[in-house]
């Protein structure tokens, strides 16, 4: 049997009895978290709220940190077994000070849900000048699950859930200049290429985590409507994009085949919480199931393989370790 998902080694759906159309509430039936801790990114909006609902629901004490926290209040007010805690994905010193404060709690971490993230933006750059796609998708990502490494480990038995992105197939990670130096900023490179970077870092860490009982999943949500994430995107990428027509409305096919909240959150939770992956990770899921190997994105199915290459993941890492001026020694 593979121990890995080099290559995309392990990329064959499993029978999950899950689909597109499956919900949060299917997912999570039968299943108590009663006494698991979870961190939920983005946990007060869109899927990232739905994910924080229902992990909840099941008994999890959920933390939330967030930019915002009187938003996250009023959206989580609610809901039960919730902590808010401050937290600026794109400051390196504020994503050190969550880790900080939930550390010096002593509890394990049983699932950290890496779910927030931008979409489409404008060029940005973090305080240490790095591109925001990047920054927030990625880098934040990769520093939070280091940060909170020890907890994780404690958990004897911990999930990591990183939300990537059917827009991997966009690009490739660009090694020679991911910060968009030398180069025209093109909106959907950059977010492709976080993605990408998403889809590989799982991999690897759960190659590398394994041993510490710590296994790592990369989602794809689906396309989703009545969420945050498209909201800085002009009308002409939408256009470009094949979203919409001349006037700006929603193509009827388009609006067909959008999934509700409870359905995009539904393989976050899946991939936390399932018994069917206690012996599997570092595969890319979408639907309730893991996907297919897919080069084809009109296919709107699967997963690139170039975000399961072996030699890009180990650059990839040691590339992040020096972005970062972090040594993630698993």
């Amino acid at each position: 049997m593979k121990q890995n998902n080099y290559q995309g080694a392990l990329q064959h759906p499993i029978g999950s009895g899950f689909d597109a159309r499956s919900t949060t509430t299917d997912v999570i039936k039968g299943i108590d978290l009663t006494g698991k801790i979870a961190i939920v990114t983005g946990g007060n909006t869109g899927i990232g709220l739905e994910t924080t609902r229902t992990l909840a629901a099941a008994g999890a004490t959920v933390i939330v940190p967030a930019r915002d926290v009187e938003k996250a209040g009023r959206n989580l007010q609610d809901i039960p077994n919730v902590e808010i805690v401050a937290m600026d994905l794109m400051s390196p010193s504020s994503i050190n000070a969550f880790a900080n404060h939930f550390l010096a709690s002593g509890r394990p971490l049983h699932i950290l849900i890496n779910n927030a993230g931008i979409m489409w933006v404008p060029l940005r750059r973090d305080e240490n000048g790095i591109e925001s796609q990047l920054a927030t998708n990625y880098l934040a990502l990769f520093r939070l699950t280091l940060k909170l490494w020890p907890s994780l480990k404690k958990a004897n038995g911990a999930r990591v859930v990183n939300v990537s992105s059917q827009g991997h197939h966009f690009a490739l990670f660009n090694f020679d200049d991911p910060n968009f130096l030398h180069r025209e900023y093109e909106t959907l490179q950059g977010y492709g290429q976080s993605k990408t970077a998403v889809n590989l870092f799982s991999m690897e860490l759960d190659h590398r985590a394994r041993a510490s009982n710590v296994r790592v999943y990369a989602v794809h949500p689906g396309s989703i409507g009545g969420t945050e994430l498209g909201r800085e995107a002009p009308l002409e990428l939408f256009q470009k994009m094949g979203f919409v027509n001349a006037a700006g409305n929603m193509l009827p096919e388009v609006a067909a085949a959008l999934k509700t909240i409870p359905q995009g959150a539904a393989t976050t939770v899946w991939c936390a919480t399932s018994p069917l992956l206690n012996n599997i990770g570092g595969v890319y899921c979408e639907d309730g199931d893991i996907a297919v190997l897919s080069s084809d994105i009109s296919n709107q199915k699967g997963v690139n393989p170039y975000s399961l290459d072996e030699a890009a993941a180990k650059k990839l890492w040691a590339l992040t370790e020096e972005m970062t001026d972090l040594k993630f020694d698993v």
